[in-house]
């Protein structure tokens, strides 16, 4: 398993490092945007976890998390100690899925990387199986709605001819919305499901961004047409 921290302070990153250790885990320390950029063009595919700091020594770190939306879905959780709110909103709404504020506790910074490590390996399985069942003659995980076509056996999401990019938490999120059709999911339901065990550690903010992002992705600009907030309750997908 390999793991990218992206963080100029070379102390904190040792220490991230040596926090997070496993038999099982290589981590690749980067401390500047351009030596982040050439880390993942050489080995990106292999990457299992990035932890990403915001403020760094060329740049700041949504540029490369730009950077590798363009082609990769890999978990990302930014740290930062920029504590506004609207940097935290920010980073989940260009595609972080984890976002954690310095000072941390590195017991939280293990429970989210594990989640988000978990979450990640969970959907690989999953895609694993339906493939093998899919070769057997059979199919699964294919939705379609209107002109929208969700594929999470081969986790390919359409919107007519337009390409769909999701990250982890927004293909869950809409795996949950989808399987339950119709039906109120409540706030403390959802934070479970898409958090896990690292749920008491999560910002309920997080939930709100995570939905509206799902929700300028398949519908677009305007009145909400599937993704229904019910309002004290929670959200309604139809």
């Amino acid at each position: 398993m390999n793991i990218q921290i992206v963080e100029d302070d070379r102390s904190l990153s040792e220490g991230i490092s040596i926090s997070l250790g496993d038999a099982d885990r290589q981590f690749h320390q980067e401390y500047s945007l351009k030596d982040a950029r050439a880390g993942f063009d050489r080995y990106g595919e292999a990457l299992s976890l990035i932890i990403l700091d915001l403020n760094l020594p060329d740049g700041i770190g949504y540029d490369y998390l730009k950077y590798v939306r363009k082609s990769s879905e890999v978990p990302v959780l930014i740290l930062t100690a920029n504590d506004l709110e609207l940097d935290e909103v920010t980073g989940l709404t260009m595609g972080a899925d984890d976002y954690l504020t310095k000072p941390f506790s590195l017991a939280v910074l293990r429970a989210r990387v594990n989640a988000l490590i978990r979450r990640s390996q969970i959907a690989g399985r999953a895609r694993g199986a339906s493939d093998e069942k899919e070769g057997a003659g059979g199919k699964t995980g294919v939705y379609q709605i209107d002109d929208m076509q969700f594929d999470f056996d081969r986790l390919s999401f359409q919107k007519g001819e337009e390409e769909l990019f999701l990250s982890v938490n927004e293909q869950k999120l809409l795996k949950i919305f989808l399987d339950h059709k119709g039906m109120i999911l409540t706030r403390d339901t959802l934070i479970e499901r898409l958090w896990g065990d690292s749920g008491d550690y999560v910002e309920e903010n997080a939930l709100s961004v995570t939905v509206n992002r799902l929700r300028s992705k398949i519908e677009g600009k305007g009145q909400s047409k599937h993704i229904l907030t019910v309002y004290g309750q929670g959200y309604r997908f139809q």
